[in-house]
Order: structure tokens, then sequence, then C-alpha cells
């Protein structure tokens, strides 16, 4: 479970987050939508300690994040919005090789995280390729498969659809589809419901740095509107 208490955060004077409470249990998966500007990566980013809250508490699998930053980001997948904000390498192979190879895994377990993410993003035979070569789609499915390959309980993905072609579209919804039904809980970023709202259990909606939306998609459709989200 991602358990969020109380937490504001702050940029310099503006507040970026007031208050806010939020739990996302095992297997859950969750659209943390709202307007650019609401809170929405702000608050993912608390979820492994790449922010730390001003006030409130994070816990992830019943351990404060604040305390724990190495089983936090262990448990967390993160994959950001621009991908080339978490490449740590030159080849696809190494990027998605990296995240394994520091929980201190073996060769061939290594291996087999890198081939089976690969393959699950459409990736697979390419690991040679350079990063700095590929697509923008390419790069952000080559994101998503170094998330896949830490093997997360709890997988967060940034607006990761926006770069996509329609094939890439479709892998990467059948890879987070699959995931959902084996039991890891999965929050998906975005402005739009259009591609996620038949995989939600619950869409919560920031606004201004509050939660004023939580529910189930069709409960809150309605509302979506009024809180600049498209529907779908």
């Amino acid at each position: 479970m991602i358990a969020v208490d109380d937490v504001t955060y702050r940029y310099g004077d503006a507040l970026v987050l007031d208050d806010v409470s939020l739990s996302i249990d095992d297997g859950e998966f969750v659209v943390l939508a709202g307007a650019n500007g609401a809170g929405k990566s702000t608050l993912v980013r608390q979820f492994n300690g790449l922010l730390e809250p001003d006030s409130g508490e994070v816990r992830v699998n019943e351990r404060p994040v604040r305390g724990d930053l190495v089983a936090a980001r262990a448990a967390v997948g993160m994959v950001f919005q621009d991908p080339r904000d978490q490449f740590v390498a030159a080849t696809v192979r190494s990027d998605v090789a990296f995240g394994p190879e520091n929980l201190g895994l073996g060769h061939d377990e290594i291996r087999r995280r890198v081939e089976d993410a690969l393959d699950a993003v459409g990736m697979d035979g390419r690991d040679e390729e350079r990063l700095d070569e590929l697509s923008g789609g390419e790069q952000a499915r080559v994101a998503v498969a170094g998330a896949l390959a830490m093997e997360p309980d709890h997988l967060v993905l940034d607006e990761p659809l926006a770069s996509l072609d329609a094939p890439s579209r479709d892998a990467v919804l059948a890879r987070l589809r699959h995931l959902d039904a084996t039991g890891t809980s999965v929050v998906v970023v975005t402005h739009d419901l259009g591609d996620v709202a038949a995989l939600a259990d619950r869409v919560v909606v920031l606004d201004d740095g509050r939660v004023v939306l939580d529910g189930p998609p069709e409960d809150v459709r309605e509302e979506l509107a009024a809180h600049d989200v498209r529907q779908w």
C-alpha cells in the first residue's frame, strides 16, 4: 500500500500540495487526473522520496519513505513524463539493466528481467541501440521497460502515453492491464482519461493541490469537466 497522510508541499512560496491524504491499495489501478499545474507530478514524486513533504508523511508497504529511501524506490517504480529524465546509460540494454544491477541480482536474473521488460513494450531485439538515436515514442517505451525490470510492487507512470504512436500505446496499455491482473498496483498520471479509464478502479482528481474527486470512473465522470479533465 501507498499511504499519503496530510501532505503539504511548497515550491518556494507557492503552495503545490495542500494537506493531501490518499491511499492506494495493493493491486489497485488508480488514475490521478487534473489540469496542468494541479500538483499531480509533485504528489507522485513523494511516493518514493524524490521529493520530501514539508509536513505530513508518506508510507510505502507500511514503512515511512523518509526513513528508508532504498526500500521505497525498490517498491515504487517511476516512469517520468520525459523519459530522458530517467536514463542513466547510453544503450537500451544498459539502461534497463541498471536498476536490477543495483539490486545486486545475479547475471541470469538480470538478463531475464531485461528480456521480459523489453519484450513487454515491443523493444525486444534492440538491446544495443543507442537511446539518443531512438524516437520519442521508442524512448518512452524503454523508460517503461526500465521500471518494469525492477518488478516493483507499485508502478507510477506520469503521462505515459503522451508521446506514443498507436501500436506503442496499445503495447503499454496491454502491459498495464497484465500488471493489474497479476497484483501490481498501478498509478497513471494524466489530464486525459481517454485511454485509461477502462482500466481504472478509481479516479482521483487534484485541483489546486487538493483532492477534489475520488471514486470509480463512472461516479466522477460528470464532474470531470469542471476540473479541466478530459473525459472518455
